[in-house]
């Protein structure tokens, strides 16, 4: 019972990643840029370098922030001016991860800063931190569901972007930039390479098996959070994907 009580925020805040990411994964899978939000995701990670290495921590969310929509607002640009995106959008990438370093090479904690970054630990997530990030992500889907198809041409592609960018915002400072890249990707992926059911609806349940199995080998292995859900959700569909094509093959 202590467990549970000690736990459960953790585990809705899984569910909530994984409601709020797989939205955009099957978008940006659709759309064919499927780095966009590890890049924005690493860009906005620059904020939180800045504010850790040089502000005591101060700033962090609206460095972040700032960070994670310049990177929107340029990709979105990019996805209509510049020819072969997807290399466009990976030097973003390099640039992000570059600039952290950077940031951080004078740090004593550097390394352990940039692997916080990269995958950081949700399974104490406190209740205020779980209510914070659901003040922001309700608010987005909602967003998403309800504006976003309303929307046509250069407004639908700022609305989809900026959008993002407050999501990886709350996700890249509660989870991790990696962590962030798996869940929009993975449970997405393998929603799509399905025919029985809604892309999204399996996407949904597909990633919250899947984080809710990587918190529990978590604790009671003694893992690394953050690196045992990338793992978990990963291989999964990863195996889903190879079992997919198996059977296409046969038919």
């Amino acid at each position: 019972m202590q467990i549970v009580e000690l736990l459960w925020p953790a585990f809705v805040l899984a569910i909530l990643l994984v409601y709020i990411h797989t939205i955009f994964g099957v978008e940006i899978i659709k759309r064919g840029v499927i780095f966009t939000d590890l890049a924005i995701g690493q860009v906005a990670a620059v904020g939180m370098a800045l504010s850790v290495a040089f502000l005591d921590g101060a700033y962090q969310t609206p460095l972040t922030l700032l960070f994670a929509v310049l990177a929107a607002i340029t990709i979105a640009w990019a996805t209509k001016k510049v020819r072969n995106v997807e290399a466009f959008i990976g030097l973003l990438y390099a640039l992000g991860i570059s600039s952290i370093m950077l940031v951080l090479a004078k740090s004593a904690e550097g390394m352990e800063l940039f692997s916080k970054l990269s995958a950081a630990d949700i399974l104490f997530t406190s209740s205020d931190d779980l209510l914070k990030d659901a003040m922001i992500y309700i608010p987005i889907s909602l967003v998403m569901f309800f504006i976003y198809p309303r929307t046509k041409g250069v407004i639908k592609e700022l609305v989809f972007f900026i959008m993002l960018a407050f999501t990886v915002t709350s996700s890249v400072q509660s989870a991790g930039v990696l962590v962030v890249f798996a869940l929009l990707i993975a449970p997405a992926y393998a929603g799509i390479m399905q025919k029985r059911f809604k892309p999204l609806l399996f996407a949904w349940s597909f990633g919250s098996l899947s984080i809710i199995v990587a918190l529990f080998a978590s604790y009671h292995f003694d893992l690394p959070t953050g690196y045992t859900i990338i793992f978990v959700t990963v291989f999964s569909s990863l195996l889903f994907v190879v079992y997919r094509s198996v059977l296409r093959s046969k038919n």
